[in-house]
């Protein structure tokens, strides 16, 4: 969820498998995350290696506005009635959960009150979903001391969430909601938001909602003080559409397990990365996965920087470097991955040295991260170039982050299995 990934540790006591039929649009506000906090992790994609069924068309199709400081935070309408929640929108996670609390604890201030909400349930551990062994995890399943199905989330930085798994329906209006969704509800966590588990996991919101389709357009970040971007987002259909261009994700058949890979994850077909004119020398095998998974690439909303395997960003390093070497920070390297940053207040001038930076999928399909905005401002004067090493993030996966989604349309077309991208100017569709 952030834009470094962690190792994340799932104890989890339940597999779930739900559908229903909806397709809405939520407001989002933001939120700028620390480099160490994530939703994503490889642990996680291991064990979470089950296809979801592709969701059917709805007629629904709903728009609101966000704010933008490099993570989405979603507003969303939860319960009967209605309490709303932000969550965390993440394409690179599965499992969906809430800030709850119990009368008997003090309750922060945005958290959830199951006891409020008529449409909420628990999962006991005598329910079928609940079992000691289950095909989509590889660890046991625990119960409470209340006989209730419990989750703990661990992340290699020290935060965690925990609490139990329940069912609980979003409430969009008197005649839009969804059937009751299986969610974690956090009792215990070091952060304030929930997730919104957006990948294409059975457990996802996507699947138990059946989602179609979901969009967004993320703009430019600002380095005005106290000022926040505005972007826009859709679930359902987006009357933008006829001008993206698409290309079809990655399947990978379930019987296709490989220990690196997360067959849930947008998977799309990088073919290569320019820097001005010149074609980085990268076999394109280098962004696919390999016999063990490693290599794959995928659109990931909940990272911040994009992150290359080793033999992709020595490359594009090694281009940087023979650019503009003579000004790279010595000795710096940002949130353990990204070493490609400068001191200074004239990022824009650096950025005309390297030139544009592209992503290129074939067809005439690319992701043009123009030379005025390459540099990305971490802080206390210091701007990198918005890629680190998955390495150095224990993952064997090549990830776009969402600074190098910015003025694009990002369509995750579920039912088609496509992904598509348009250039626009997001900040002004929001207003």
């Amino acid at each position: 969820m952030s834009l470094f990934l962690t190792f994340l540790y799932v104890f989890l006591c339940n597999s779930v498998s739900l559908s229903s039929s909806l397709s809405l649009h939520f407001p989002l506000t933001s939120l700028r995350l620390t480099p160490t906090t994530n939703t994503t992790s490889s642990l996680q994609t291991s064990l979470l290696s089950r296809r979801n069924p592709s969701p059917s068309s709805t007629p629904y199709s709903f728009r609101s506005n966000f704010k933008y400081s490099m993570a989405l935070i979603l507003s969303l309408p939860i319960g009967t009635p209605v309490q709303t929640q932000e969550l965390v929108l993440d394409t690179g996670s599965q499992l969906s959960w809430i800030q709850c609390h119990r009368k008997k604890k003090r309750p922060p201030t945005t958290s959830f009150d199951p006891s409020l909400s008529s449409s909420f349930s628990d999962l006991p551990c005598s329910h079928p979903l609940c079992k000691p062994r289950i095909p989509d995890f590889t660890l046991p399943t625990t119960c409470d001391s209340n006989r209730l199905c419990h989750y703990s989330y661990f992340y290699a930085d020290g935060t965690f969430a925990e609490g139990n798994l329940v069912k609980e329906k979003f409430t969009f209006s008197n005649t839009q909601s969804t059937p009751p969704l299986i969610l974690g509800c956090a009792d215990e966590s070091t952060d304030d938001k929930g997730i919104l588990g957006m990948n294409l996991g059975r457990r996802s919101f996507v699947s138990q909602a059946k989602i179609s389709k979901f969009s967004y357009c993320i703009p430019t970040r600002s380095n005005r003080p106290g000022f926040l971007p505005t972007g826009s987002f859709y679930l359902g259909e987006n009357p933008n559409s006829r001008g993206f261009k698409y290309v079809s994700l990655l399947t990978f058949p379930e019987s296709q397990r490989m220990p690196n890979l997360d067959p849930l994850a947008y998977t799309v077909p990088l073919l290569g990365i320019r820097i001005g004119p010149k074609r980085l020398n990268i076999p394109a095998s280098v962004f696919r996965p390999d016999a063990g998974g490693s290599g794959q690439t995928m659109v990931d909303s909940g990272s911040e920087f994009t992150h290359l395997v080793d033999v992709a960003y020595e490359k594009v390093k090694e281009e940087v470097v023979r650019l503009v070497g003579s000004r790279l920070k010595k000795d710096y390297v940002y949130g353990a991955t990204a070493d490609m940053c400068f001191d200074g207040n004239n990022p824009v001038e650096i950025g005309r040295l390297i030139g544009d930076l592209a992503f290129e999928f074939g067809r005439g399909v690319e992701i043009l991260v123009e030379k005025q905005r390459l540099l990305v401002n971490v802080g206390n004067g210091v701007h990198c170039v918005g890629i680190g090493r998955s390495s150095m993030l224990g993952a064997a996966s090549n990830i776009i982050g969402n600074v190098h989604q910015q003025n694009l349309w990002v369509e995750f077309d579920v039912t088609n299995r496509r992904v598509g991208f348009s250039k626009a100017e997001c900040s002004r569709l929001s207003t």
